[in-house]
């Protein structure tokens, strides 16, 4: 059992990334239902909450069949982020997550995400007010540094323990490599290793297959993995890994009938939660990876990602459902 605060989590769990617009409560929803163990909601602008700017309040939404859950906020302002914590906690999450990882530039260049992996300092006054103005545990997910000089992760692991959070997620990256070539986990396994650290710890980056959440587990001996990218549009994934790690072998990919049921259980969650046209045109991105490497499916992506309706959309995943049997498996 792995536990963050008083939250109890199974033998290595997976957490689902929170990923800006994809981690919605639609998305959520069918990871939930496949195997995801903790999740988290998209990350949240603390100076978006403090003004009750329309996007970030609706990112509070949570929902009691996810829980475990985690609210994760941004921003550059340790009192904007003191007091955004506490507007986290009253939305009722299982727990609050600190983002320091984020590479992008509109976030990175104006001081929040992993721009703080430059003034650790500063990351540690702002993760103590967090911890302070929440009763709940908070967490932070972050990156090896901010470039190849200055992978200061271990450095910052026992800092953010020392003042009060309950785990650490690291993506194994620096803000320069964004996400290009491949994620170092080492600095990871060395935060574990270290006799000092008490609080668990996630890896991230690069987990695609069953076969390499197996390797790294073994390797580097983190206490879960988080997935990202590998879970879009594939929600299945949670289940395969955890099959995979117990087994020794694969389950069996999801029939087209299954991947028909799934995707448009998702798009009907999308447009009830988001309203018919936001949540159809946001649906959009998670196509392609519901249908990926299907043969001649050319023609049926395009009037999905073209529709917009439901009930154009709905005929079109029928015809697919038909066109491609539910004997289709993949490769």
């Amino acid at each position: 059992m792995v536990k963050i605060g008083s939250i109890e989590l199974p033998d290595f769990p997976l957490l689902l990334a929170p990923m800006e617009d994809v981690s919605d409560p639609p998305f959520r929803a069918v990871c939930k239902q496949n195997g995801a163990d903790l999740m988290y909601t998209e990350f949240i602008s603390s100076e978006g909450l403090i003004r009750d700017a329309a996007k970030s309040v609706q990112k509070l939404d949570i929902f009691e069949y996810e829980r475990p859950i985690g609210i994760q906020l941004f921003g550059s302002d340790i009192e904007s982020m003191r007091k955004s914590a506490e507007i986290a906690t009253a939305a009722g999450p299982d727990l609050v997550d600190i983002n320091y990882g984020c590479p992008v530039k509109n976030v990175a260049c104006k001081g929040a995400g992993a721009a703080l992996l430059q003034d650790i300092p500063k990351m540690v006054k702002m993760t103590e007010a967090v911890v302070k103005a929440s009763h709940l545990p908070v967490t932070v997910k972050t990156r090896l540094g901010w470039d190849d000089t200055t992978k200061n992760v271990e450095e910052v692991a026992e800092r953010l323990q020392d003042i009060g959070i309950q785990a650490l997620t690291i993506h194994g990256r620096t803000r320069v490599q964004m996400y290009k070539g491949s994620a170092d986990w080492t600095l990871i396994a060395n935060i574990k290793n270290n006799p000092r650290i008490q609080i668990p710890i996630f890896g991230n980056g690069d987990i695609d297959s069953p076969e390499k959440a197996l390797a790294y587990k073994n390797e580097y001996g983190v206490d879960g993995i988080m997935i990202g990218r590998a879970a879009i549009g594939y929600p299945w994934f949670f289940n395969e890994v955890k099959h995979f790690l117990k087994t020794g072998a694969h389950l069996a990919p999801p029939s087209m009938a299954e991947r028909v049921e799934v995707c448009r259980r998702h798009l009907e969650f999308s447009i009830k939660w988001k309203g018919p046209v936001l949540g159809i045109i946001e649906m959009r991105r998670h196509y392609t990876n519901y249908f990926k490497h299907i043969p001649d499916f050319k023609p049926f992506r395009m009037k999905l990602v073209t529709s917009d309706s439901f009930q154009e959309i709905g005929d079109t995943l029928t015809e697919i459902e038909s066109r491609f049997n539910s004997e289709f498996q993949l490769a």
